[in-house]
């Protein structure tokens, strides 16, 4: 694993990698603890992240949390009261400048979360239930890349209660994507590997999206279940929205045809899709949809109009 002394940050992000660093220590404590427990491989995961960036102690606020770190972790052991110390420190000792909005800040900490959970390379119910909570208590991140795909899969596989060998592969899969493997001493690098060969992770729909009509751009694909694609196209703009054909950076909603399928689900559905998920990881806030929540928010909307 590299140390900070060979790692490579430009001149001009240095303070947003330095804010980045703390930011995903706040998730990954979160993360390691969401489960009310805190084993050995956790502690070496946090050990990890503390010997990628000791080399920073000069510097504020690693020079007050690195000294911290390393008294808590002097026992190998973290207890309860190290553990609200080491948060409340990530929560109130801020870089001298803030480079990140609070969107990202909180993006950055979801990450981290996905980190900390993965560290033992042991996904449990218990873990997946706290993220829920986690997800829950921050929807001001609906709309950010990933916060609507993560919310889609673990609403999905909590649906029947039970977190079965299949969905934990699809979980480490998916969290795998948002974890920066040079700061794991711990994450089973050649299993995330086997796994993203045999499991391909596209088109995941928002959960219960508020979905505005008046002045916003929508795209369809795949086969809708009520109707034709003229139709559809004639509707939206009939209620104050635009239609387009293409996905592009000026479309707010992609829409996804009820052709069968789960909206959740790990398949492809095309070229629309990719590109909306492409767009969404640099930024974009297309928001992708299942038709049904589509129909609900629009008989929503001309309802409120007539009334």
């Amino acid at each position: 694993m590299k140390d900070y002394d060979s790692m490579y940050f430009r001149k001009y992000t240095f303070k947003s990698e330095l804010d980045k660093a703390i930011h995903t220590l706040e998730g990954i404590l979160k993360g390691i603890v969401i489960d009310n427990n805190v084993n050995k491989k956790e502690i070496e995961e946090l050990t990890a992240w503390y010997n990628y960036y000791k080399n920073l102690v000069k510097k504020h606020p690693f020079s007050e949390l690195i000294p911290t770190i390393a008294a808590a972790l002097d026992d190998n052991f973290l207890d309860d009261e190290e553990l609200k110390n080491l948060l409340w420190l990530c929560n109130n000792l801020k870089p001298d400048s803030v480079y990140y909005d609070v969107i990202t800040n909180d993006i950055q900490k979801l990450h981290g979360i996905l980190h900390g959970i993965l560290a033992d390379n042991i996904i449990t119910q218990e873990e997946i239930v706290g993220l829920r909570d986690w997800i829950n208590e921050n929807n001001h991140l609906i709309g950010s890349y990933p916060y609507d795909e993560i919310n889609s899969v673990i609403t999905t596989v909590l649906a029947d209660g039970v977190l079965d060998e299949e969905e934990k592969k699809l979980l480490k899969t998916l969290f795998a994507e948002f974890v920066d493997l040079n700061v794991s001493s711990t994450i089973d690098k050649i299993e995330i590997s086997k796994l993203k060969e045999q499991i391909n992770i596209n088109g995941i729909c928002a959960t219960c999206p508020e979905i505005f009509i008046q002045g916003r751009v929508f795209c369809f694909t795949g086969k809708s279940s009520k109707t034709k694609r003229s139709v559809i196209k004639d509707t939206i703009e009939s209620a104050g929205g635009i239609f387009k054909n293409t996905v592009s950076k000026q479309v707010d909603y992609l829409v996804v045809g009820d052709n069968g399928n789960p909206c959740w689900a790990f398949a492809c559905y095309g070229r629309k899709v990719e590109e909306a998920i492409k767009l969404r990881k640099n930024g974009h806030h297309i928001m992708i949809v299942h038709e049904n929540d589509f129909w609900d928010s629009l008989e929503d909307y001309v309802a409120e109009l007539k009334s």
